[in-house]
């Protein structure tokens, strides 16, 4: 199975919750359907049907980005 890159799941997430926040404060029809591409794009590179679920899958797969191996290593590159 492919591992989305760290880097580009963050990138979304980021993008995701500024989206969110713009909605959230005035409800703009073009924020509205770059928040649905969004949604699509993070669902499909994270294997999920539902945007929350996408959210969950991509926590974790930061989360074990961040966290060291055995060898004192990350478990996936965070390179920038």
């Amino acid at each position: 199975m492919l591992v989305p890159d760290p880097k580009a799941v963050r990138q979304l997430l980021t993008l995701y919750a500024t989206l969110r926040i713009a909605q959230a404060e005035r409800h703009s029809p073009d924020a509205a359907r770059e928040l649905d591409v969004v949604c699509d794009t993070l669902c499909a590179m994270m294997g999920a049907s539902g945007v929350h679920e996408a959210i969950v899958l991509a926590d974790a797969l930061l989360d074990q980005a961040r966290t060291p191996g055995a060898d004192g290593e990350g478990g996936l590159s965070l390179a920038v």
